[in-house]
């Protein structure tokens, strides 16, 4: 086997929007992420961080991306939480729409929700990381 690349960490998620305000406000009020400074770029966007990783947003207003129905398997960002159900009665409050399913295997709760763009975000109470299998 060949030596993998020298990767350290998650650094960050990037996400394209058509209204940054609107992502702004949907990471940063309602998942806890807080803005950062962000190079000078030649486009608008936004970057936040928080629990070891940041979220950077693109904006380009021509996304033609349709919300439509939440789907689990789909490209997504997971989000451990301690109190799932203290999530999942925060989205109601919120008026939130989510789908949620359980693993039948591990018993995780995971609820999924989207953003403003339509790209998914899940929480769950994840176990411990299984041992590797090599």
């Amino acid at each position: 086997m060949s030596t993998p690349l020298p990767i350290s960490a998650v650094h960050h998620i990037s996400h394209v929007t058509r209204d940054l305000e609107a992502s702004r406000s949907f990471y940063r009020d309602l998942l806890g992420f807080r803005e950062i400074k962000r190079a000078n770029f030649d486009f608008a966007g936004a970057w936040l961080f928080n629990y070891g990783v940041q979220i950077h947003l693109i904006v380009n207003e021509s996304l033609d991306r349709e919300k439509g129905e939440i789907k689990s398997r789909a490209d997504h960002v997971a989000l451990h939480t301690d109190d799932i159900a203290a999530v999942e009665k925060g989205l109601q409050e919120r008026g939130i729409d989510y789908k949620k399913s359980v693993v039948p295997e591990t018993k995780v709760t995971q609820l999924f929700i989207h953003d403003p763009d339509g790209n998914t975000v899940e929480f769950g109470t994840y176990p411990q990381t299984p041992p590797f299998l090599d």
